[in-house]
């Protein structure tokens, strides 16, 4: 049984239909990517998948119950999220913010426990922010503070993660190290579904990928039958080529472009 499953799920922004019948399942131990242009439904499917919008079509269950059905706090023990952006109404210390994280697994009016300070501590190593934990947030700069909340995500220690372009403010060296802390999480058993704007982020990473065009769901699959020119091209009306790569020991594409030179 797939940990999460949607099915023929629909959904619009008034007049606008903005997902139109997608079905996707996402099992133990995979790392799927979420692709797509802008605007091809992306986060929207994220905010109904975390039960932060109702589909106007479909369903979709956890672990064979409807998602519905979930509270608040159950939710947040299943399933932790990487957003986009992030933002406190009181400015907080790093530590404070990474150890939010154990909220939904502390008993309420008691305190953290041991092994929520050491999975806090651990995300915060892993991501390479512990250095930062005594800081402010509103002292960060925009890379600090994405590694801070995908920390927290990391903290919160639930069988899905979610990243919804997670590594959009990320110099390369911190892309890969998040991306390398998720496959790791992945291999241990986990389900990490990533909204990814790189194709050979996704090729490099991903086990399987969901390719969306338009609202709906263009091709599912593993990155090397999904990521192919023609594929690419019909997407995101870009060509490319397509090929193994050894040094990387993945499937890669590289695109063509023109450039105006003087």
């Amino acid at each position: 049984m797939p940990f999460l499953e949607a099915r023929r799920i629909s959904y619009a922004y008034g007049e606008r239909q903005v997902l139109r019948d997608v079905s996707l399942a996402l099992k133990s131990g995979r790392f799927y990517g979420l692709l797509g242009p802008n605007g091809s439904g992306k986060t929207t499917l994220l905010d109904l998948l975390i039960a932060n919008r109702q589909p106007a079509a479909g369903a979709i269950s956890l672990q064979g119950r409807e998602l519905g059905s979930y509270s608040r706090p159950d939710l947040a023990r299943q399933m932790a999220l990487v957003p986009q952006e992030f933002g406190l109404g009181f400015d907080f210390q790093v530590g404070e913010v990474v150890l939010m994280g154990r909220h939904p697994h502390i008993p309420r009016f008691a305190t953290p426990g041991l092994k929520d300070l050491a999975l806090s501590r651990r995300a915060m190593a892993d991501l390479g922010v512990e250095h930062l934990q005594e800081r402010l947030m509103t002292a960060l700069s925009g890379g600090e503070k994405q590694r801070v909340v995908a920390a927290r995500a990391l903290a919160q220690d639930t069988p899905l993660l979610i990243m919804d372009e997670a590594t959009a403010n990320l110099d390369i060296q911190h892309t890969i190290q998040i991306f390398q802390v998720a496959r790791r999480k992945v291999e241990a058993g986990g389900i990490v579904l990533a909204a990814i704007h790189d194709l050979n982020l996704a090729a490099a990473f991903c086990d399987e990928i969901f390719l969306l065009k338009e609202g709906a769901l263009r091709a599912a699959g593993r990155p090397e039958e999904i990521l192919v020119p023609a594929m690419i091209a019909e997407v995101y009306g870009i060509p490319c080529q397509a090929a193994f790569n050894d040094f990387n020991h993945s499937h890669q594409i590289s695109f063509q472009w023109q450039q105006q030179r003087p």
